[in-house]
């Protein structure tokens, strides 16, 4: 009987474990989030748009790394099945920072800094596009493209994780001082 070599992905079960746990707490966090959050949408001229740009991509990113763990848990009969599907997550994450792109430009209510476009946009568009490569070099050369993607997909959690705090520390503190303060005459 012929024994059937191992998948380069069983190694990676354990990390993967980690990532796709830790990636769906943190979506659940961020419903909580915004959840609490809603009395600020009164503050906003244009609140889809702002949180369309700035939290909804958090939740985007925390769903492409439980995704990408989900993909690579899977028993995969061979490595172009997964390869084909991390790519095209890869290309719909890259699509999907230009339409945040396109919304943080067109939002009203927070003018962006060098910092939001690294982090909102170019770090995220280097994970997807990190994600996408690897995935298409997956089934010739499987270990160093599998550290390409855990590490794009490590990447997209902490995007995720700054993105949110920074979110969640502008709102409490600059958002509250404004409203704090007497209104001009």
């Amino acid at each position: 009987m012929q024994e059937v070599a191992a998948s380069p992905l069983s190694t990676w079960e354990s990390f993967y474990v980690i990532i796709g746990s830790s990636a769906a707490v943190l979506v659940g966090l961020m419903f909580v989030v915004i959840t609490l959050m809603a009395g600020v949408q009164q503050r906003m001229s244009s609140p889809g748009e702002v949180f369309g740009a700035f939290n909804t991509p958090n939740v985007v990113h925390f769903g492409a790394a439980l995704l990408v763990a989900a993909l690579l848990s899977a028993p995969w009969q061979a490595l172009w099945h997964v390869s084909l599907l991390l790519g095209l997550a890869g290309l719909a994450g890259m699509s999907y920072v230009v339409i945040v792109l396109r919304r943080a430009r067109h939002q009203h209510d927070y003018q962006p800094v060098l910092e939001d476009w690294l982090w909102h946009t170019i770090f995220p568009l280097v994970s997807y596009t990190a994600l996408f490569v690897a995935a298409m070099v997956l089934p010739g050369n499987p270990v160093p493209a599998l550290f390409f993607i855990s590490a794009a997909t490590v990447l997209l959690l902490f995007i995720g994780i700054h993105n949110a705090w920074d979110n969640v520390t502008y709102i409490a503190f600059d958002l509250s001082r404004s409203e704090n303060e007497p209104a001009e005459k």
